[in-house]
């Protein structure tokens, strides 16, 4: 089962408890937070109040908040987000250059450590830490905006993970994949391997309600080739 991660930085903020309990309630299992800091990407967002503040709504419904760290130097930032009530903590490859010591300690804060590639990151950057980690995400856009468009050569890229992680035998580890995902690309990246799809603005938009859209989403993600 394809899990869904309704990323709100495409949310309503004026709204984003009502919008966020309507997610849930539409069966998604991840509400994902984007923390952007100025300088790694060049957008500003969110920080661990934003977390703690849904930690309440994400426990209510057993989901999980699922907290992309998009920001330099961000083992300055773990166990502010791990004590806010991040189940998950991802850092990107390209931020880290110890990367082994920032996944463990992500790990010591008792929360589930992944690792994020950009585009143009090749998964070779990946071999060495793959038995450090929860979960890869795949960024299917280059990062620090909404609304961008899906790069094709991304699913070429989540399926030679999945052979990755197989030949490995780490069959348990999640393949997210974030950026341009909607009906259109989701049947595309579940057929590759991603396990669970992070979306944004398919899901937040006027075109339909959040529920009809996360909805459209599943089936599309589980519909055959």
């Amino acid at each position: 089962m394809i899990k869904i991660a309704p990323s709100i930085l495409s949310a309503d903020f004026s709204r984003l408890g009502e919008q966020v309990r309507e997610c849930l309630t539409a069966g998604a299992e991840w509400i994902h937070v984007d923390v952007m800091d100025g300088h790694f990407v060049p957008n500003l967002t969110l920080g661990p109040l934003v977390v703690e503040a849904l930690r309440p709504l994400a426990r209510e419904f057993g989901a999980l908040l699922d907290v992309h760290l998009m920001i330099e130097e961000p083992d300055r930032h773990l166990e502010a987000f791990a004590e806010a009530g991040a189940d998950r903590l991802t850092v990107h490859v390209e931020a880290c250059p110890h990367l082994h010591r920032t996944l463990q300690a992500i790990r010591a804060l008792s929360v589930r450590p992944g690792v994020t590639l950009n585009p143009a990151t090749p998964l070779a950057a990946l071999e060495e830490v793959l038995m450090e980690v929860d979960l890869v995400l795949i960024m299917s856009v280059n990062p620090g905006f909404g609304g961008q468009t899906f790069i094709p050569a991304s699913v070429d890229k989540i399926a030679r993970l999945k052979q990755m992680l197989t030949a490995h035998g780490l069959h348990q580890v999640e393949i997210e994949v974030d950026g341009g995902i909607g009906p259109d690309t989701a049947p595309a990246v579940a057929r590759a391997g991603a396990t669970a799809l992070a979306v944004g603005s398919a899901i937040f938009n006027a075109r339909a309600t959040i529920t009809d859209n996360i909805r459209a989403l599943r089936s599309a993600a589980h519909s055959t080739p």
